[in-house]
């Protein structure tokens, strides 16, 4: 967590190079903003809303320790007085080519956590195939097109039907149905495939996929059912990361962390508003997990059916 300073600023403490950033104004209604190492520092995508990505120029650079902030017009990152949080990922630092797809891919893996960043240039066919460099099978797979208006899409092996099921990152609504983004194919512990797809797979369209694999005593794809009261959840590890979504109905993506605060007032801030974050969400990270001890809908609501991402702080 930081404050705005309105000029360039080091932001330092992560205790790695960041591949991943993800920031978010906590104080002031205004766009989540991801910059990954293997697009460039500069270059922002906002995951509450469709847009192409833009050279915003906020986030300059990766450092050793952390990353660099610039206002440059944009207050989302760095307005003077303002507050601001953002989670970041270590992926495999530079990327490198990899070939084992029928589509070429730019890859930037960290097999040890889990987690790899993917680009390419979609070909529009069925049966497509893509590699992610993980070494495991991905779990969470999140996508979005670059250079087009596009939703994000966000597949998950804890999905009822996984190969056929979908949800979106800038959207509250319940899983659907689609038998094509993935060609109705799991992925495996090399490729993704795709199906002849605009928004994973449109014909000359670049596209970026975040991957998330669970490792243990360190991150966790999971399910859990609502209770509306007390509720425990196991990732076998204390997380500082969590990030929910209700399946079967409709509500909005939630994320909560260590950093700004757990317990009877968590904060949580979610990836498909602009809103600033809101108190009084009542859950905890335990050694073993996180507990739930509100009825809120879009976390606990009795017999919702909720995916999660969970990750222990570094």
């Amino acid at each position: 967590i930081y404050t705005g300073n309105g000029g360039t600023q080091a932001i330092t403490g992560t205790g790695f190079k960041p591949d991943l950033t993800w920031v978010k104004s906590r104080n002031i209604n205004y766009d989540h903003q991801l910059h990954d190492s293997v697009r460039g520092a500069g270059y922002g995508l906002i995951s509450n809303n469709t847009g192409a990505q833009t050279f915003y120029n906020t986030i300059t650079s990766f450092d050793s320790n952390g990353f660099t902030v610039d206002a440059n017009s944009y207050i989302g990152t760095n307005a003077s007085g303002k507050t601001f949080v953002s989670w970041n990922w270590k992926a495999g630092g530079t990327p490198s080519i990899n070939t084992d797809g029928t589509i070429t891919s730019i890859v930037s893996a960290n097999q040890a956590a889990g987690f790899s960043i993917v680009k390419y240039t979609g070909n529009n066919t069925a049966g497509a195939t893509v590699a992610h460099g993980m070494d495991a099978v991905p779990e969470l797979i999140i996508w979005k097109g670059l250079t087009s208006v596009s939703g994000w899409k966000v597949y998950c092996n804890q999905f009822t039907s996984p190969t056929t099921q979908v949800v979106e990152l800038q959207a509250s609504a319940a899983v659907s149905t689609n038998t094509v983004f993935i060609n109705g194919t799991a992925p495996s512990t090399s490729l993704i495939t795709l199906g002849a797809y605009g928004d994973t797979n449109a014909s000359g369209q670049d596209i970026v996929t975040y991957c998330f694999t669970s490792i243990s005593g360190y991150s966790k794809v999971g399910t859990y059912s609502g209770t509306a009261s007390a509720n425990s959840i196991t990732t076998g590890f204390e997380p500082g990361f969590i990030m929910i979504k209700r399946t079967d109905s409709a509500g909005n993506w939630v994320i909560m962390d260590s950093a700004r605060g757990m317990g009877s007032n968590a904060y949580a801030l979610l990836p498909n508003l602009t809103d600033s974050e809101s108190g009084g969400w009542n859950t905890a990270f335990t050694a073993t997990g996180f507990t739930i001890s509100s009825a809120e809908a879009w976390i606990n609501a009795s017999g919702g059916t909720y995916i999660y991402l969970a990750i222990k702080e570094n």
